[in-house]
């Protein structure tokens, strides 16, 4: 579908690809992976056509369309779903022509077409794609003046997986989705139809959603086989390998080196070491392999631990004007509490975080706060509080008034931004790094809890893996809602929902809740609340007593599936190394024997990744039934 040969782009002077080649096979479902400004959204640019390469070549297969996210559906009073059904140009073209058309047999071919490309299911398909993406039937009939510019976002999405190109080009698909959106655009691009080419920083959808990865390093592009999980263990063993024989090739070298050093004056071994000189230059020992560098994050821990409960909630209901949003909240938050706030968009997540971050007041009921708590908030909108025009030093110096320079430098380069970094204006600092900075300054004087909203829009893969790790040695409570399964599962013990017009704790794990979404587990397939707000203390312990003893009874086998599913990642992963060494033709000049021996490896392999697999889908299917005996 794609090939890529010897590309080179610079941009001003710096080298993003360098002599980088690689070929995407038709059907592939890719993730495209790589550190923040190492070139992925240029190379999408690249195929598009909209740059210029400055030596090599892209070609896509010929006749196939290529379609990519464009900017935000304008707005207008075209309605939602006819906005996404005019993606698909050739169907609009044709039905224009359709109107017009008097030649018979031109006629006939339009229909034809018409008939070929399911044209008199576009409506019914365009629905689906936007409920799945959040759009109840009245919002799909509204006219696209009424979205913000995060739904406009989400209608371009919809109009490109409309129009179900051959090589669809995503880049950061889920920036603008929530957790449910992502779960349903892992399920779709899973089993569509065409070629999938998609950057990516979401471990959960580079895992479920692709079939393999291209990684970009150093201005080259790699091909792995397999999701990321897969990906991430096979370059762990290439580093390893490679870096092991650099140490032995840098070994021998310096073994002959003391030999020509030793004996190069003497006349009767000259030959000898002009001879072992000719070796150590014929012996080009691989370049070191390192993980790129991932800056940490250090939130500041709280001086002073509130008392429990640090926030309590009695029947408060809270709102916008006079328009209630949310209300019968009751429940507590104490201050080893790591809360993640789930449940589909609009039905009062950010709301919520804002009541506790003192920005709405509550309409109703009572809410108390421990006396002395502080707050951090975190969302994305809240980027608008840097100050543009001043760097992240300045930003700290009004912080620290009477510290040295020193110390504030120090204070910066804890938020993770470089020494150069550091003297640059905000509004020049990509967006990962203006994350960076508000965090850093919203938790500077160590909160006693913290709300992230969002928080891992615009991080690569190693900033999301440094943020977890921050999280989990804050001391401090936090509340997260966030998209981005990974980051939730990683760090959090408790799950709260939105729906129903309440909060509630919701009394399964992240599994479960899809299951209720698509309908697998009881609850509604458009995520609206399946039963009420329990009424009272009693009755959601009873409840969450029941549940806990029903994911006790099947916990066993949810062990067993993801002990079979590391292990097929693992045996996979081997079967690539030994697959990938057959595949050299150098390897063919050695002994026969080790040939053999690799080939009943691969055999072997082959074997037991088989069994397995047949293993993992006898334990899948009884917890299939075990689930449906419950239910």
């Amino acid at each position: 579908m794609l090939k890529i040969a010897n590309l080179t782009y610079r941009i001003q002077g710096r080298p993003l690809f360098e002599g980088a080649s690689v070929v995407l096979p038709t059907g592939a479902k890719t993730g495209f992976v790589g550190k923040n400004g190492s070139g992925k959204t240029t190379l999408f640019q690249l195929i598009l056509g909209r740059l210029a390469p400055d030596g090599g070549s892209i070609e896509v297969a010929k006749r196939a369309r290529v379609g990519a996210v464009a900017q935000e559906a304008p707005a207008g009073e075209t309605s939602v779903l006819e906005m996404v059904m005019q993606a698909d140009s050739e169907r609009a073209a044709l039905l224009a022509e359709a109107e017009t058309a008097s030649d018979p047999h031109r006629i006939a071919e339009i229909h034809t077409r018409l008939a070929d490309i399911d044209a008199h299911t576009a409506e019914a398909r365009a629905a689906t794609i936007l409920k799945g993406l959040g759009f109840e039937q009245d919002r799909q009939l509204a006219p696209t003046s009424e979205l913000s510019g995060g739904w406009r976002m989400r209608v371009a999405l919809a109009g490109v997986l409309f129009s179900q190109p051959d090589l669809l080009l995503l880049d950061e698909p889920t920036n603008y989705l929530d957790l449910e959106g992502t779960l349903w655009l892992e399920k779709y691009l899973a089993t569509y139809p065409y070629t999938v080419f998609m950057i990516s920083h979401d471990r959960d959808l580079l895992n479920k959603a692709v079939n393999s990865i291209i990684h970009l390093e150093h201005g080259k592009l790699t091909f792995y086989r397999g999701g990321y999980d897969t990906f991430e263990e096979t370059r762990r063993m290439q580093m390893e390998l490679s870096n092991k024989t650099r140490e032995k090739t840098l070994a021998q070298i310096a073994h002959l080196q003391s030999f020509v050093d030793r004996f190069k004056a003497k006349a009767t071994k000259a030959k000898q070491a002009q001879a072992r000189v000719k070796m150590i230059q014929k012996l080009k020992p691989p370049a070191a392999m390192f993980d790129e560098y991932a800056a940490p994050f250090t939130f500041q821990n709280p001086k002073k631990i509130p008392a429990a409960p640090m926030l309590t909630f009695d029947d408060v209901s809270v709102g916008y004007g006079d328009k209630v949003v949310l209300r019968r909240i009751t429940n507590r938050i104490d201050p080893d509490d790591r809360i993640a706030l789930i449940g589909v968009n609009g039905n009062g997540k950010s709301t919520f975080a804002k009541l506790l971050a003192g920005d709405l007041k509550p309409m109703g009921g009572q809410m108390r706060k421990s006396k002395g708590l502080e707050i951090a908030y975190f969302a994305q909108h809240q980027m608008d509080k840097l100050r543009p025009e001043w760097t992240p030093l300045e930003h700290v110096v009004e912080l620290m008034p009477n510290d040295s320079e020193a110390r504030r430098r120090s204070r910066v380069a804890q938020m993770g931004l470089t020494t150069s970094r550091m003297d640059t204006k905000a509004k020049n600092l990509s967006g990962g790094e203006r994350a960076r900075l508000l965090m850093g300054l919203i938790t500077f004087s160590g909160p006693g809890m913290l709300i992230l909203d969002e928080p891992t829009n615009h991080l690569d893969i190693d900033s999301r893996d440094a943020l977890v790790s921050a999280l989990n040695d804050y001391e401090g409570a936090v509340l997260i809602i966030s998209h981005d399964r990974h980051l939730i599962e990683a760090t959090v013990d408790k799950l709260w929902i939105a729906e129903g017009g309440t909060i509630h704790e919701f009394d399964d794990d992240l599994d479960g809740y899809q299951r209720q979404l698509t309908g697998a587990g009881g609850g509604k397939a458009n995520g609206k609340a399946a039963t009420p707000a329990p009424a009272s203390q009693e009755d959601r312990k009873a409840q969450r007593q029941e549940a806990a003893a029903r994911r006790a009874e099947i916990a066993p086998l949810r062990r067993s599936i993801k002990d079979a599913e590391h292990k097929i990642a693992r045996l996979r992963t081997e079967l690539a190394r030994v697959e990938a060494v057959l595949a050299d033709p150098k390897t063919y000049d050695g002994a026969p024997e080790r040939i053999a021996l690799l080939g009943k490896d691969k055999a072997r392999f082959e074997s037991e990744v088989e069994r397995t697999e047949e293993s993992w889908l006898t334990l899948s299917a009884q917890l299939e039934d075990a689930e449906k005996a419950q239910a």
